[in-house]
């Protein structure tokens, strides 16, 4: 008879697919729906790097590739952290994946061991805990408040530290939150983690999309972290699957050694593609797509906010508004999918994202045109009416 592993048990479901599920179907009846569920940019794939990924093909560009990367998008990569953040990166040390899960997947692969433990901030992107379950390592949630941004802290770090506690992971800016660690917090953070003998690990997935102050790499701080990047979200290129870390030199034999068993190579048209999205071309339309981002959030969040949703902290990045609802409901998955049977609009429940009272949170995705979310809050504001 055919068996999960046990590991299975400690992977949760996605909670938000089987409303995004729903939504698809309600779709394909001919109903009108607002998504605000996703976190995928709704633009392109910008034209020059869409040009490059056709000339790649064109070209014959279709075969294997070393396991960590062209050496040309490996120095590609490098050269941006160079020109926009003023740090010497050694290509040596990109390596570039199948999307940034690729790294994830590489990054738990080659440092933990069943047993060990890995620290997060809760609410926190589900999938980075699975990477953890996946190779038989523990997940220390930690609940974090607006009175820290949704994120860790040094001091929190140290409190929680164990024996067991082998890395600390954190995101910014944070997916389901939109909020920043700040620069100087983040370094005691890593004081603590080096002074325990761990590795800090950073998410920068939704870097480039940041707004109100200028952006930082943690690359700036010390290379003896993990950095973990994508080309899916500032670089607006999800389904080309296609990310990237940086590891410190001692950790980087092991992760290509893994990355030829599991991947064998990421996928060769996307790599000569991403080429091109270091360009100054691109970088012009990635930029104008940002303050879009901007003006969108400038625009939901007091929306959002006069209909009695409690936003407590601000979010300077990514597209994510994290709310409290506890004014308008205790069940939010119930809410999120009594909306979306109701009115139409599709919202992530807060249940996707931690154990740190997620029956009062939900995420709103500002995926859309500000018009798309007008219409979503008219929706929105119309269904509460009618549970009042």
């Amino acid at each position: 008879m055919s068996r999960s592993a046990t590991r299975m048990a400690q992977i949760r479901p996605f909670y938000v697919m089987a409303l995004l599920a729903r939504a698809k179907q309600l779709e394909a009846e001919g109903r009108s729906i607002i998504h605000m569920e996703v976190g995928e940019p709704d633009f392109d794939s910008p034209a020059p790097v869409v040009k490059a990924g056709q000339k790649a093909l064109a070209e014959g560009l279709t075969h294997y590739t070393p396991a960590m990367g062209i050496p040309e998008l490996r120095e590609a990569i490098a050269g941006h952290y160079r020109r926009r953040y003023d740090v010497s990166v050694d290509p040596a040390r990109v390596i570039v994946t199948p999307g940034s899960s690729g790294a994830l997947q590489l990054a738990m692969g080659v440092m933990i061991n069943p047993g060990d433990q890995v620290m997060m901030a809760d609410p926190s992107y589900p999938c980075n805990r699975n990477f953890v379950s996946l190779v038989g390592g523990e997940v220390c949630l930690i609940p974090v408040g607006h009175e820290s941004n949704y994120q860790l802290t040094a001091a929190a770090v140290e409190q929680h530290w164990n024996d067991d506690m082998r890395a600390v992971m954190v995101a910014s800016p944070s997916n389901p939150t939109g909020t920043l660690v700040e620069k100087e917090e983040l370094r005691r953070i890593h004081q603590v983690v080096r002074a325990n003998g761990g590795t800090l690990i950073v998410d920068e997935i939704y870097q480039g999309l940041i707004y109100d102050e200028a952006g930082y790499t943690a690359l700036e701080l010390a290379d003896d972290l993990i950095v973990i990047n994508s080309f899916s979200k500032y670089f607006g290129m999800t389904g080309w699957r296609l990310g990237w870390m940086v590891a410190p030199e001692p950790l980087v034999d092991g992760i290509d050694k893994l990355a030829q068993n599991i991947f064998l190579s990421p996928p060769t048209p996307a790599q000569y593609a991403a080429l091109e999205a270091f360009s100054e071309e691109t970088v012009a339309i990635l930029e104008e797509r940002r303050l879009a981002f901007q003006a969108r959030r400038d625009y939901l969040y007091p929306a959002l906010s006069e209909l009695g949703f409690n936003i407590r902290s601000t979010p300077k990045g990514a597209f994510y508004l994290y709310a409290d609802c506890r004014g308008l409901t205790d069940d939010s998955y119930q809410f999120a999918l009594d909306l979306l049977e109701q009115e139409g609009v599709a919202i992530t429940p807060g249940r996707d994202f931690g154990d740190n009272h997620p029956e009062v949170h939900l995420r709103f995705a500002y995926t859309a045109d500000i018009a798309v979310l007008r219409e979503g809050v008219e929706r929105i504001a119309r269904f509460i009416a009618k549970r009042a």
